[in-house]
């Protein structure tokens, strides 16, 4: 308060002639020294507390949210650069994983022929097995009819020369007469 009422003093003050010529040129221009002096301090206090607790705390957080700003850009950076390479190392793998999965296809390929290969090897075999055994069936099939047609013949050709002899022989003699005329259709 003692400042506002200094200079409210030298205003009120009587102006007296010896201070107009002593002020010189600031008394023509109508500048009072003395207030223009209180006025330069109370600027100069007012640009110090500005300075102090405004602009000086102000310039510092817009610092630090300058830093923070360029940390967050570095760090977005990094996390670009790392996603691209997770990318590349992801498309690696995938690659990698279409070509494991080719060679597997084709291997399993490969075996799925060796299998029907072999498969188509021992079908065969079972097939040549099951042939031989028919043939082996047939043959033992026809000597069976073969005989059977035989021992009827025979006995047809007993029946016939019964009758034509309209008398019978002994058995030993039949079975004698018989074995050499089976002997003789071989």
């Amino acid at each position: 308060m003692s400042l506002i009422n200094t200079v409210y003093a030298a205003e009120t003050a009587p102006h007296t002639t010896a201070e107009s010529t002593d002020g010189g040129v600031l008394a023509t221009l109508g500048i009072n020294s003395t207030l223009f002096a209180f006025q330069l301090v109370n600027f100069a206090i007012v640009i110090a507390v500005l300075w102090f607790m405004i602009l000086k705390p102000l310039t510092k957080k817009m610092s630090e949210r300058q830093k923070m700003i360029d940390d967050s850009i570095d760090n977005a950076k990094k996390i670009e650069t790392n996603l691209g390479m997770s990318e590349r190392k992801y498309q690696e793998k995938i690659d990698q994983a279409k070509v494991d999965a080719n060679k597997f296809i084709e291997k399993a390929q490969q075996e799925a022929l060796l299998v029907a290969e072999a498969t188509k090897e021992k079908t065969k075999k079972e097939i040549e097995q099951l042939v031989e055994t028919a043939r082996k069936n047939i043959k033992t099939e026809r000597d069976e009819s073969i005989n059977e047609l035989k021992e009827h013949a025979a006995d047809l050709i007993i029946a016939a020369a019964e009758k034509i002899l309209s008398a019978k022989i002994d058995v030993d003699k039949d079975d004698k007469s018989i074995e050499e005329a089976v002997k003789s259709l071989k």
